[in-house]
């Protein structure tokens, strides 16, 4: 294969990839959004559903984080050689010991739901969420060996077709429940309930909230089944191939042992979840301080809120279902916080293979080129987003969440923190390209330190209460990216200059936010109140803020001609903005 199919191969596996993120995402955003409108489910069962999510992700990130890329690195090393037969090796044996660490996990989240839930998050009730998803660890880590093992082999068809495969189900199977369990229970829910052991059936007559949360996260595991399911037979039906190719071996295997091979997978595993894996214990430790500063903040009385009176001197339940509220309020807004991630580090992906490459050869100019552009990348990507959320905040909340659109403003204070979220990301897979694998742990644990502290100080306040945990998501998020870029710095001198990455892009965001701004309003105070009408303004506001965004971007000439070219169809872009009279030709 010459370099120009090489290439070609390697842009449609990104490309592939990208689609999958990207599908994942909006189905993702399809679900939650009609279950959060459920009457019933709402905010609270936002919050039952983020609890028992995010315990179970310290879990998945321990078992399964790691391992595609661990898989995948060590599989491509042999093929490269010629060595199918110990690339296969690998493989198995790395299939029987995550399906041990799977099942180890699985049971471990379903036996400790209940301490977990009443002792560690202060959320009662999040144990049935946690009992839902809990086999799909199981499921998650034997799926992910199969992903890399076919990486390995330079195939991402594994990977993004189980990946959309599941998120379809998912979506489809997550309202399908969720509506089945709305109101008075059918009976065939009634005793599926009964024989999972999700609910104790005596309790309530109406589905609650925490139990709909439940029904939500079952689906999850069902689909990582069903994506299971579907590797299997990819593995099945490629396996004569994957045979042939081991008897063709032209390599010496490797002598390692078992035991040797199960360490080696360790080796190179572990650190690459260790970042996954504090942020999601972060995740946790911030969920429980959040419950117990919002029943600090409001102990002596909760204020009055549409539909709620104002309740003095609370009692504990009551404190409870208040934090349980607050924190589903703060998870709507998560939930579109991560869309804009997947495109990010879909470009950063493609990016780091390329810095990676340049360091092994010494050639540090291009690792500091191609590490700029990037980082320049993720900016243009991230700050039209973020200067979005913030102008557009409570029309998007109106769309997405029509039922219940209270906490828009949560979503303005993250949009701040989604700009550094993003910079880091990027950040990390360049120190993954040096060897650095462990700086972005350090990075995101400082981070993490300092959210925590600032949510003891910051959400015990009545005034401030649940505003506290977006604000110190951003100071968690600044403290990664300081930790990430000075270390980045010290090995890679990156070209980086304050009018090309910071004041042009700015410029260009401010005049996108105030067309933003002003065209909704323009529409709203024209077509007056009301979903449709709501919808409409907001369409028009973002499509007007798409095209003077791209356009100061393009006039401001933020990329040169390298940079365009950089870009998928590059070629044909720059030579249209050069007939545009945009660029001139060099």
């Amino acid at each position: 294969m010459d370099k120009k199919q090489k290439t070609q191969s390697f842009m449609g596996n990104v490309i592939m990839i990208l689609f999958a993120q990207i599908m994942v995402k909006m189905l993702g955003l399809v679900y939650r959004m009609v279950i959060t409108n459920i009457d019933g489910f709402g905010n609270s069962g936002n919050g039952f559903y983020n609890a028992g999510f995010q315990v179970y992700t310290v879990l998945l990130a321990i078992s399964s984080v790691g391992i595609p890329n661990a898989i995948a690195k060590m599989v491509s090393e042999r093929a490269a050689l010629g060595d199918y037969k110990s690339a296969h090796r690998i493989f198995v044996t790395a299939f029987k010991l995550f399906s041990a660490v799977g099942l180890i996990c699985a049971a471990l989240l379903y036996i400790g739901s209940e301490f977990v839930a009443k002792y560690v998050v202060n959320m009662d009730g999040a144990q049935y969420v946690m009992r839902a998803l809990a086999p799909s660890i199981f499921f998650v880590c034997v799926s992910s060996v199969i992903r890399g093992y076919f990486q390995g082999l330079n195939d991402m068809r594994a990977t993004s077709f189980s990946q959309m495969l599941e998120q379809v189900f998912k979506c489809g199977l997550t309202i399908v429940l969720v509506v089945a369990a709305v109101g008075s229970m059918p009976a065939f829910m009634a005793v599926l309930t009964k024989l999972t052991m999700l609910y104790d059936m005596g309790r309530e007559s109406v589905t609650p909230p925490e139990i709909l949360a439940a029904w939500a996260n079952a689906a999850s595991s069902l689909a990582t089944l069903i994506s299971f399911i579907y590797l299997v037979f990819f593995y099945n039906r490629r396996k004569k191939g994957i045979y042939e190719s081991i008897g063709r071996s032209s390599a010496a295997e490797l002598t390692t042992s078992t035991r040797g091979l199960i360490k080696m997978i360790l080796m190179l595993s572990v650190p690459i979840s260790l970042a996954s894996i504090i942020t999601a214990v972060n995740r946790v430790v911030d969920l429980a301080t959040i419950t117990r500063g919002i029943e600090a903040a409001f102990a002596s009385g909760i204020p009055a809120r549409a539909g709620q009176a104002a309740i003095a001197h609370p009692t504990a339940a009551q404190l409870n279902k208040e934090a349980v509220f607050l924190s589903g309020m703060l998870s709507k807004s998560d939930t579109i916080f991560n869309m804009p991630l997947a495109l990010n580090i879909a470009f950063a992906t493609v990016l780091v293979p390329s810095i990676a490459g340049a360091l092994a050869k010494g050639d540090t100019a291009e690792a500091s080129s191609k590490t700029s552009y990037s980082f320049l990348i993720s900016i243009l990507l991230i700050l039209p987003c973020a200067i979005g959320f913030i102008t557009l905040a409570q029309p998007i909340y109106k769309i997405i969440y029509p039922a219940t659109s209270d906490g828009a403003d949560l979503l303005a204070i993250m949009a701040v923190a989604l700009i550094f979220s993003a910079l880091t990301q990027t950040l990390t897979g360049a120190l993954q390209g040096i060897g650095k694998v462990f700086i972005p742990a350090i990075g995101i644990l400082a981070g993490c330190v300092c959210k925590v502290a600032l949510n003891i100080v910051l959400i015990s306040m009545p005034s401030v209460n649940i505003y506290g945990a977006a604000i110190s998501s951003i100071a968690c998020q600044l403290v990664a990216f300081l930790v990430n870029f000075m270390v980045l710095i010290r090995y890679i001198p990156l070209r980086i200059t304050a009018g090309k990455f910071v004041v042009k892009p700015l410029m260009s965001g401010a005049a996108m936010g105030i067309a933003a701004f002003g065209v909704y309003r323009a529409m709203f105070a024209v077509l007056g109140a009301g979903y449709v009408n709501n919808l409409i303004a907001s369409a028009a506001a973002i499509a007007v803020a798409a095209v003077v965004y791209l356009g100061f971007v393009l006039r401001l000439h933020i990329m040169n001609r390298d940079d365009i070219l950089l870009l998928p169809a590059g070629e044909r872009i720059y030579s249209l903005l050069v007939r545009r009279g945009i660029y001139k030709e060099s």
